[in-house]
């Protein structure tokens, strides 16, 4: 049994730690409210560009965009992850890489090749050390995603679609639910689906004046879409960052709370057998003498 010197020093020890994930759960919580206001302050914008594509692309049917064609095979797979860039926020960023790891095994069993485009530090590594193809990558994104750091690595798996140098796009991230739940999702980006695309009013008839043409138009529409598409998928996966973090630190300082409470126990058995010992010895020679 170790003695109550030892046991004092792995108490202030924990008793050091617990402070530290306190503070962590503490700012945790701050992040999460205002990751949380950015995710839901940016799903006006996407809906709105969305419902735009989707009356302008009813509305000229004489002219298909690439990224609403769809191949006949998906042989060539461009895929979009989005990590955190740190960890302490439990299981977040294991369950969705073993997510896609077996989605990428899944197509890589079928004879698709997979190229990659990481978002976060933590789906970089994962992905360097696995040998994948990385062609493009962003991380330091830091807690307020900006679109100028993002519309380049996304443009590499964009044009590589619109040159038909890949038959899909899929994007990997974690969706917020709620702040004790956040779901891993593997869904397809492009091409563009005829549900995703559906019109606010099928009933009502859209009649556009373009300038310069429908085909630029259209073009530059879709392609804002995608890219709002990827950055409030980033967005969430930020607040769900913070959201795991600040449960798991809560979890850490509950854990370090229980621990010192066992090793108080202990501390108090130790001292308490210690002076028992020297009461004894203090009484043998007493008798003694």
């Amino acid at each position: 049994m170790p003695g109550s010197k030892e046991i004092r020093n792995k108490i202030k020890s924990v008793q050091n730690t617990r402070k530290i994930t306190k503070a962590m759960e503490m700012v945790a919580a701050s992040k999460m409210r205002r990751a949380q206001e950015r995710m839901r302050a940016g799903r006006p914008y996407a809906e709105k560009v969305r419902a735009i594509c989707a009356n302008l692309s009813h509305a000229t049917p004489e002219f298909v965009h690439p990224y609403m064609v769809k191949p006949p095979l998906m042989k060539r797979i461009g895929l979009i992850v989005v990590t955190s860039d740190k960890g302490l926020c439990g299981g977040l960023n294991t369950n969705l890489l073993r997510q896609v790891a077996s989605a990428m095994k899944e197509w890589q069993a079928a004879g698709a090749t997979v190229q990659i485009t990481a978002f976060g530090n933590k789906g970089y590594g994962f992905f360097s050390r696995m040998g994948a193809a990385v062609v493009s990558h962003a991380t330091g994104l830091g807690d307020a995603p900006q679109l100028e750091t993002l519309i380049g690595p996304i443009k590499v798996q964009l044009d590589a679609f619109a040159a038909g140098e890949l038959d899909a796009v899929f994007l990997a991230s974690n969706q917020f639910v709620n702040t004790m739940k956040q779901d891993p999702t593997v869904r397809g980006l492009l091409p563009l689906s005829d549900d995703r695309l559906e019109r606010t009013d099928p009933n009502h008839g859209w009649d556009y004046i373009y300038e310069p043409s429908a085909e630029g138009v259209l073009s530059d529409l879709l392609m804002r879409y995608v890219e709002s598409v990827v950055f409030q998928s980033i967005s969430e996966n930020m607040a769900c960052e913070q959201s795991a973090r600040m449960v798991a630190m809560k979890a850490a300082s509950d854990n370090a709370k229980e621990l010192i409470e066992r090793l108080q126990l202990s501390y108090n058995k130790a001292r308490q057998a210690a002076i028992t010992k020297e009461l004894s010895e203090i009484v043998g020679g007493a008798a003694a003498v």
